[in-house]
């Protein structure tokens, strides 16, 4: 309905114009010798009202034309419309799944940072536990180091008391030597004492008998 023609109200009006030249023409001077009678003028309000409607047709077909071009936009617009609903389907599923997707992730850090803030806590306890190990681990090394200063003056100690002990089990062996020939001396002497003893009584008793046989012979013999 476009493309229909629209008339040309210059083309309309063309006749006119052109009988009223003919008419002129007819006027000349030439026929002056017979009189014709004038033409009847066009009123111009008939021309206005032609002119008018011609003017209303073309914008009723302007307007017509713009309706149509309006309808097929709507139309356009109508299916357009409709595809993106079709669309936004599929959407809104990707955007419920993705509200679902990320209330789970925002659930997970949640949990997440619940966790951290235990671990959180428990290496804080557990660095305050190491703290406290460290410093009993260096009173533990100073005592330690107290320890074995204290061993190697022991071992010092030791050895020497060592030597000491091997010095005294070499007097000791040495004395014990001295002991068992001083008892063998001893027995040897107290053997020696017996003979003496023995050789003193046999020399008593012999003393004993030379003064009875000396006072024996001291005595005057007797008269008869």
């Amino acid at each position: 309905m476009s493309d229909a023609p629209v008339p040309n109200p210059e083309k309309t009006a063309a006749p006119v114009t052109l009988r009223t030249k003919t008419e002129a023409r007819d006027s000349s001077p030439a026929d002056t010798d017979a009189p014709v009678p004038s033409p009847a003028k066009t009123p111009p309000l008939i021309i206005g009202l032609g002119a008018l409607s011609a003017v209303l047709f073309i914008i009723v077909l302007v307007f017509w034309s713009q309706v149509s071009a309006r309808d097929k936009t709507i139309v356009q617009n109508q299916n357009r419309l409709a595809q993106v609903q079709a669309g936004l389907v599929p959407l809104q599923a990707q955007v419920d799944e993705a509200k679902a997707g990320t209330a789970r992730l925002q659930k997970q850090m949640d949990e997440t940072k619940a966790e951290s803030d235990q671990l959180k806590a428990e290496l804080d306890k557990a660095k305050a536990g190491a703290a406290e190990v460290q410093t009993q681990l260096d009173k533990a090394r100073v005592i330690s180091t107290g320890f074995q200063m204290q061993m190697e003056e022991a071992k010092v100690a030791s050895i020497k008391h060592q030597g000491e002990v091997q010095l005294a089990q070499a007097q000791t062996a040495v004395m014990q030597t001295q002991l068992q020939k001083a008892m063998a001396d001893t027995v040897q002497l107290q053997a020696q004492l017996a003979e003496s003893k023995a050789l003193t009584a046999e020399l008593q008793a012999k003393l004993g008998k030379a003064e009875n046989e000396i006072a024996q012979l001291r005595k005057p013999p007797a008269k008869k």
